[in-house]
């Protein structure tokens, strides 16, 4: 079981002067979990997202944000005892993403000219090999590769990397069927001519490819109508269900958690975790907004 533990997490705008966001964010997310971060506008939570990710646009002033990783994370891979705990900020977004971070984007971006097929694999390709190379050591990694290179999604259906083109082929199929989305996404460029809902269906369909330990959502509901957000909700139930995937799904409203109970619920104001508690919590917050949890942190500061 994978576990992200965030502690006392300050972060600013990467430049001069830039203005402090996050003043202390303390967040624990688990393996199985779904936690729901809500929180008005300007608080602080897709700065949080963007943080854990390794976003250049932010810089990180105090605090940590370690990844705990155990046998079982990675299939059948024994992790080795010095592999175990990582320091994410000191890794590179490439790099916390082979080791089980996944971004889901509030605004996907398109790209004509590549397949999601060939996006997809080439992402899948990478960050095996990357993981290797994290996990065993450079000179290991290199040998297993023997001497093959990853891909450019450009390239066409080249069969190499380690997950050949017939086998992804399979995996993707096997995935669309688990979150009930049409086969012609397959030959699709990514996001080119996508719907919003359907922008937001691909990136839970990526979260499920790369079977990440972590998942970080970001607003993945907005814009979204009942139907496409019934789909998107069954897809994100499926990775914590059928892959053990953690949640941490960003939100403005209590709408989605309809349909993904969250097993957590935190408030996020001023860029601190304010108050947590279960579903219900998100409940009392549709009903009274927020004013009632400023007053009530506050007063008792």
């Amino acid at each position: 079981m994978a576990t992200l533990e965030i502690t006392n997490l300050h972060a600013r705008v990467a430049e001069e002067d830039g203005e402090q966001i996050l003043r202390g964010v303390d967040l624990e997310v688990r393996s199985g979990e779904i936690h729901a971060l809500m929180g008005p506008n300007g608080s602080g939570k897709s700065t949080t997202s963007k943080v854990i990710a390794g976003h250049p646009a932010y810089e990180v002033t105090d605090g940590e944000i370690l990844l705990h990783l155990e046998d079982g994370d990675f299939g059948d891979i024994d992790i080795p005892e010095d592999a175990r705990t990582w320091n994410l900020l000191e890794l590179e977004p490439n790099e916390r993403a082979a080791l089980g971070i996944f971004l889901g984007f509030q605004y996907p971006a398109e790209i004509e000219g590549v397949t999601m097929t060939n996006f997809l694999r080439t992402a899948l390709n990478a960050k095996l090999d990357e993981r290797e190379e994290l996990l065993f050591g450079e000179d290991e990694a290199e040998e297993e590769a023997a001497d093959e290179e990853v891909p450019s999604p450009m390239a066409g259906p080249v069969d190499e990397g380690e997950i050949g083109v017939a086998e992804f082929q399979k995996l993707l199929k096997e995935k669309m069927d688990l979150l009930d989305m049409d086969e012609k996404f397959m030959q699709r460029y990514l996001n080119a001519g996508f719907s919003g809902g359907e922008k937001k269906q691909n990136e839970v369909l990526q979260a499920a490819i790369l079977e990440p330990s972590i998942a970080v959502l970001d607003e993945i509901d907005s814009g979204l109508d009942i139907d496409r957000l019934q789909d998107v909700s069954k897809g994100i139930n499926a990775l914590r269900d059928e892959q053990g995937t953690g949640i941490l799904q960003i939100t403005h409203y209590q709408r989605i958690l309809e349909y993904v109970e969250p097993d957590h619920v935190h408030i996020m104001l001023d860029g601190k975790v304010v108050k947590s508690g279960d579903a219900s919590l998100a409940a009392e917050l549709e009903d009274k907004g927020y004013d009632w949890v400023r007053e009530e942190v506050y007063e008792t500061a």
